[in-house]
């Protein structure tokens, strides 16, 4: 009986961690797995993803951001929704076609129309490259009600 108990926690608890506004991953509270996401914002298509430092470090929608710099943070800070992930940093390609939550990886990104998305590998990043402007589209329709 205890098994069954501990069982049904455990998946109450991951459908908890799979709802949360901002993805983090099961046991931690680093939005985007600690990677800076003003750092996105200059950087080019193909270039490494820049990792942020405990120094700079910000907690916003339950969640906590760090930045390469104290330019990044402040800038972060001054407007946090221009800099935050899509969806919440879930797989946006997840949200598109599968119309669920799957992680997102900080190592799979794009800026399109200067928003930052992120997918779960390179070959679902791949797919959703394929057709943005509708995996966007359906993505946005429906997040309201998987964010709810």
């Amino acid at each position: 009986m205890k098994r069954i108990a501990l069982l049904f926690i455990a998946i109450i608890s991951f459908n908890t961690f799979a709802e949360d506004a901002i993805y983090t991953g099961l046991f931690s509270s680093e939005a985007v797995g600690g990677y800076d996401t003003v750092a996105y914002f200059s950087l080019d298509k193909g270039d490494a993803p820049v990792k942020g430092k405990s120094d700079w470090v910000t907690e916003y929608k339950g969640a906590n951001w760090y930045f390469s710099s104290k330019t990044n943070l402040e800038k972060f800070r001054a407007d946090p929704e221009r800099y935050v992930p899509q969806y919440g940093g879930y797989c946006a390609w997840a949200v598109s076609a599968m119309n669920d939550f799957a992680p997102g990886d900080a190592k799979y990104w794009a800026i399109v129309d200067g928003k930052l998305y992120l997918n779960y590998n390179k070959k679902v990043k791949n797919d959703w490259d394929a057709d943005r402007a509708l995996h966007i589209s359906q993505a946005d329709l429906n997040w309201p009600i998987l964010s709810k």
